[in-house]
């Protein structure tokens, strides 16, 4: 899979060029330590939403079928699998509970 580069990127240091491929992107944005940094201070919001995005896929649900279960509209979960919310506890219950998944929090 190719990625257009656009002007932002060029802020971030990386050379200038048509196209890159997902891993050619990340392997320049990652040299920059800036980046790096506020890369790894996502990582808590992928976790969640890459999990819930993969529990739901498992049960062959939609995002539709989910928010419904759980009590909300699609765009919440839309927002919430793109990284674009940042739930609350509660709500993260009610997902793992419409999932039958349970919620783990560790702090460490």
């Amino acid at each position: 899979m190719k990625v257009i580069v656009d002007y932002r990127i060029k802020n971030q240091g990386v050379p200038m060029k048509k196209s890159y491929t997902v891993s050619q992107l990340k392997k320049e944005l990652f040299k920059n330590p800036k980046f790096k940094e506020e890369y790894n201070k996502l990582e808590p919001e992928m976790q969640i939403a890459r999990q819930i995005i993969a529990a739901r896929i498992a049960q062959n649900i939609s995002q539709s079928q989910l928010a419904k279960k759980v009590g909300t509209g699609q765009a919440a979960i839309s927002r919430i699998e793109n990284m674009n919310a940042k739930p609350t506890l509660n709500f993260l219950q009610r997902i793992a509970s419409a999932l039958d998944t349970t919620l783990h929090l560790t702090i460490s």
